[in-house]
């Protein structure tokens, strides 16, 4: 991949939306990429399987209502912050190509399940933006996050909490010798190729991990990068975070559950750790 030609930023929520469009703006930018902002609100009536039974009917519509009006207030104030932040930035609105050569952007509205339209989405855009999942919040979903990851067949670009200064300055790209890897570090490759400092991190338990090998083909990139191996044990994800923290790296590059679900049961699995825990920006591919 040479570079980012469009970007489909995911807007769940408005409390994850300034960080994660602003994300996505700064890389389309860096790009000249078209950024598709995308809002999917939910739709009223499909809250009526969850309505109780026993319920007048009344009481089921004054439901329907509420939630219509709580959708379409989300809506508002995600589509404020997306109008604030082109303008502030200058980023003009463009419908259909050809765009000018600079960041340009567009936004979308959706009603429907989020999870579903996001993966079909996805499929035709060169990155998809996204907020992290947090485990003590319904949004943005984990259910969207792994749908965009396993059905979009495209790379997932997490937000951190915070809105970055810049991405892709210093990169930490965790190795495991996995099929899921090696797609994230060609998905990558258009920020590895710009990078100022590249680190690729291996813990030494894996056993189909040399990084060595690795650096080695981003030789023939063109990219220079170094090589850590550590011994992690079943803290393989807060060792992974640690040493990136340390490089400091403002982004994480790694293939997206690359072991089976017992292992990932057993050890809690490292990229739900990533997912929780990162405060960099972290590029998954699966």
């Amino acid at each position: 991949m040479t570079g980012y030609r469009t970007i489909l930023a995911c807007l769940s929520d408005p409390d994850s939306a300034p960080a994660t469009l602003g994300l996505a703006l700064l890389v389309g930018r860096e790009y000249s990429a078209h950024v598709e902002a995308m809002h999917v609100r939910i739709d009223a009536a499909s809250a009526l399987p969850l309505v109780g039974e026993g319920m007048s009917a009344a009481m089921v519509q004054e439901m329907l209502a509420a939630a219509e009006r709580q959708a379409l207030d989300r809506a508002a104030r995600i589509r404020a912050e997306y109008d604030q932040a082109c303008a502030r930035l200058g980023v003009p609105t463009v419908t259909a190509p050809p765009a000018p050569d600079q960041a340009t952007a567009n936004w979308r509205e959706e009603m429907g399940r989020e999870e579903e339209i996001v993966a079909n989405a996805g499929r035709l855009t060169d990155l998809l933006v996204m907020a992290r999942p947090l485990p003590d919040r319904d949004t943005p979903s984990i259910m969207t996050l792994n749908a965009a990851l396993m059905e979009s067949g495209r790379p997932v670009l997490l937000a951190p909490p915070q809105q970055p200064s810049a991405v892709g300055r210093k990169i930490a790209v965790f190795w495991n010798g996995s099929a899921e890897a090696s797609r994230a570090v060609l998905a990558a490759m258009p920020f590895l190729k710009r990078a100022s400092g590249i680190i690729i991190l291996s813990a030494r338990e894996e056993e189909a991990a040399i990084p060595s090998e690795l650096a080695g083909y981003l030789a023939w990139h063109g990219v220079q990068a170094n090589v850590h191996s550590f011994v992690a044990g079943n803290q393989v994800g807060p060792t992974l975070l640690a040493e990136a923290k340390a490089a400091g790296a403002d982004l994480i590059v790694m293939g997206a559950y690359t072991h089976s679900r017992l292992r990932q049961l057993i050890l809690g699995g490292v990229t739900r750790q990533v997912l929780h825990e990162a405060t960099m920006a972290v590029l998954l591919c699966h």
